[in-house]
């Protein structure tokens, strides 16, 4: 099951809808709000300069930088119609956020033209990163911000006992939706090879108890991709769906993914 960011275009618009939805649910989780504000924070910008979001999806980054630096200019780029028509819907009322269709590999923007670039949950869906990380060389002026953040998806699990059976959604949700799910593990220094000077790498910890919206999808998304390809049936895909909302009703749910944000200097 190659990763559908990958190629996002062929993608059928029920699909599309789906993974809209996600986006909005994963932005609005208090933990994903609570990094997201955290890391944005050090990204340093001046009145006036041009902050971009590459792969922006539904837009619910470039809203919160838009938000977050009002004296701004907010470009969201991502290679779907779809979701630059979603993302665009979402973010009126915003007068310096404007959005445009553009792939990581080849951005429609000039060299040295950027104050602040951000990939945010990106680059583990791009095929090509040292050709993304070389884009965003091109394009950032010299002393120019990169932002990178994203998960560590092979750490990902809701496993509360061996071989749990959840686990197999959580394997095959990854393999559907990822590219490389080690990405940053090997991140800070494919930034150092494309030529930037990296000032801070943190890690985040994220995990869901109650409040398992997100992780819920990853399972139900999972689940969906087994049924899909034959390797279970339905009935127990929804089984798989069901036992993991009878944890959190019992409270003995319990899943973790490790994220990491990156900011180094062109």
């Amino acid at each position: 099951m190659p990763d559908i960011y990958a190629s996002i275009l062929e993608a059928p618009a029920e699909s599309l809808s789906n993974i809209a939805r996600v986006l909005e649910i994963r932005a609005a989780d208090p933990q994903q709000v609570a990094m997201r504000a955290d890391y944005l924070s050090t990204i340093g910008v001046s009145s006036g300069d041009l902050v971009v979001e590459v792969g922006c999806g539904t837009g619910a980054v470039a809203r919160t930088l838009a938000e977050t630096f009002p004296t701004c200019r907010v470009l969201g780029i991502d290679p779907s119609p779809f979701f630059i028509g979603r993302a665009a819907q979402l973010g009126q009322g915003l007068p310096n956020l404007r959005f445009a269709e553009g792939d990581a590999r080849q951005l429609p923007l000039a060299e040295e033209s950027v104050d602040a670039l951000v990939f945010h949950t990106t680059l583990c869906h791009v095929p090509e990163l040292d050709a993304a990380l070389a884009e965003a060389r091109r394009v950032l002026r010299l002393r120019g911000t990169l932002a990178v953040f994203d998960a560590d998806y092979a750490s990902t699990s809701v496993a509360n006992r061996p071989n749990d059976p959840l686990e197999s959604c959580i394997a095959a949700c990854v393999e559907a939706i990822v590219h490389d799910p080690f990405l940053v593990r090997k991140l800070a220094p494919s930034v150092n090879r494309a030529g930037f000077k990296v000032r801070s790498f943190r890690t985040h910890s994220y995990h869901g108890v109650s409040d398992a919206a997100y992780l819920l999808t990853v399972i139900d998304r999972g689940a969906d991709a087994l049924a899909l390809t034959g390797i279970i049936g339905r009935e127990l895909a929804d089984a798989l769906k069901a036992e993991a909302r009878r944890r959190i009703d019992q409270g003995t749910f319990y899943g973790q993914l490790t994220y990491a944000s990156l900011i180094a200097i062109r």
